[in-house]
């Protein structure tokens, strides 16, 4: 009992510790309250006596879509994964990709006011949400790994990519906690997220795409289809992000985002890969 009560206490201490480091992070460029909700669409509303911010509302409700539609995904391919060892990790992958989706969209649209902002001086950069999130997306890369490992390769192949998967996601987890603790932005910053998950995409290609061109197996085809959407819907993100037409159409009462373009491309993903990948795959 006083072992239970001591590694209580120690992990009380470990996050109170954690969420003040993070609370020394300013957004950049800085923000007050009030800014905050001049450079973005929001709507304001009475719940039980509480007054309710909800920032970016057509945002948030996309991307909320996004991740319910993604966790029942996930929970299809479990429920059809007939020992599977692919379907499994792919229902594992989709269930992070969504509880990701989820505290995204809480932490960077919907709530980001009342978590980032209320009651303060000067607006956070980040929150525990987001940390939870960063780690639950390059979990789900990571029991991709695993899934395509099953699908796609054998032997040694096969074992360097279990390998790979395990010491990536352990890896990452303690280089976030570190970012968190010291802080250190880059740590704990999505331009990290996307080269640590790059790898994983980019050997995706090749391993299908090179199974595809010798062999002509249809479930490589299938695979193949799903990684090119996916680059298909990062690229346009960052076409959409540096086009400069999110404030654009902001200020004349348009709320649609780069965000909004990266939602509709993998709400788009998830119903290609309810539809067409899950019927298909099965381990090698």
């Amino acid at each position: 009992m006083k072992r239970i009560s001591l590694l209580l206490f120690l992990l009380t201490s470990f996050l109170l510790t954690a969420c003040g480091q993070l609370d020394s992070i300013p957004y950049t460029p800085a923000q007050t309250p009030e800014t905050w909700l001049q450079i973005q669409p929001f709507a304001e509303f009475q719940f039980a006596s509480q007054n309710i911010i909800f920032v970016q509302p057509s945002t948030s409700i996309i991307v909320y879509f996004l991740g319910i539609l993604t966790i029942a995904v996930g929970l299809y391919f479990l429920k059809i994964r007939s020992h599977q060892h692919s379907r499994f990790w792919w229902g594992i992958a989709l269930l992070l990709w969504g509880i990701g989706a989820l505290l995204a969209g809480t932490s960077y649209e919907a709530f980001s006011y009342a978590i980032k902002c209320a009651g303060r001086t000067a607006c956070l950069w980040t929150s525990w949400w987001e940390i939870l999130y960063l780690i639950a997306s390059v979990w789900s890369i990571d029991a991709m790994t695993l899934a395509v490992a099953y699908s796609s390769t054998t032997g040694k192949l096969r074992k360097s990519l279990l390998i790979y998967a395990i010491a990536n996601a352990v890896l990452y987890f303690i280089i976030v906690m570190i970012g968190a603790f010291i802080p250190i932005k880059f740590l704990i910053s999505f331009e990290l997220l996307l080269v640590v998950a790059a790898p994983g995409i980019i050997a995706f290609f090749i391993i299908n795409g090179w199974r595809y061109y010798k062999y002509k197996i249809n479930q490589d085809l299938v695979l193949l289809g799903t990684w090119i959407w996916l680059g298909i819907t990062i690229a346009a993100y960052f076409l959409y992000l540096i086009s400069g037409n999110t404030a654009a159409l902001w200020a004349k009462g348009f709320w649609f985002s780069e965000n909004d373009v990266l939602h509709i491309g993998l709400i788009i993903w998830m119903f290609y890969i309810a539809i067409a990948l899950a019927p298909q795959v099965k381990d090698s």
